[in-house]
């Protein structure tokens, strides 16, 4: 293989050292969930309830990235998957440097997730489902992206023409069609402090 010859090199300042130094457990923190469900309103209200518990975090957000990082891929199912495998890559070495990374992309397919999922330890990664149902989503439609999907404008748009599979086992499910954009984040907040995510970490972990 042509990439054969490459090592990992390892630093001299390491994870552990990165978050000693920041006092928080890093992870990526993964919302999945339809267009409309939430995501990135419930992304941006975390990171700022994070910040205001003087956490270090970072928000990649699906259109963001889109724009730069992986703006060379489409909607087809394999550009989906690479789209995916990438974010994941960027946010293995955002936990490499100690941050609690918040991850928001539909990222329709349970393949793509295990892919994301399996750069990092059981620990590290946290998969969060946001639920809302179609109807609630359709209502919603920020962009108005499902109109034009429903007109044949847009295709391959997930919950219409192309599939979403709803996580068989998250680790946390919000509910955001019955719950206040603050009680969801208070949610997500009470499971991250269950997880140990926002104490400092022991020199023995």
């Amino acid at each position: 293989m042509a990439n054969s010859f490459l090592v990992w090199h390892e630093h001299s300042v390491n994870q552990k050292m990165h978050a000693i130094q920041k006092g928080q457990r890093p992870c990526v923190i993964w919302f999945t969930g339809l267009s409309g469900s939430g995501k990135s309103t419930l992304a941006n209200a975390l990171e700022l309830a994070l910040l205001a518990r003087n956490k270090h975090s970072y928000l990649l957000d699906g259109d963001n990235v889109r724009l730069g990082l992986t703006s060379d891929l489409g909607f087809s199912d394999a550009d989906r998957i690479e789209n995916i495998r990438r974010i994941g890559e960027v946010s293995r070495l955002m936990v490499d440097a100690g941050l609690i990374v918040i991850s928001a992309f539909i990222s329709p397919f349970s393949d793509e997730r295990a892919i994301a999922k399996s750069l990092l330890p059981k620990s590290q990664f946290f998969e969060i489902f946001i639920d809302a149902p179609l109807s609630v989503c359709e209502q919603r439609d920020p962009k108005g992206l499902y109109k034009k999907a429903r007109a044949g404008e847009i295709t391959q748009f997930t919950g219409i023409d192309s599939a979403y599979e709803v996580p068989e086992t998250p680790d946390c499910v919000i509910r955001t069609a019955e719950t206040s954009v603050t009680s969801c984040v208070d949610k997500i907040i009470g499971f991250l402090e269950g997880q140990g995510v926002l104490a400092p970490p022991k020199d023995t972990d």
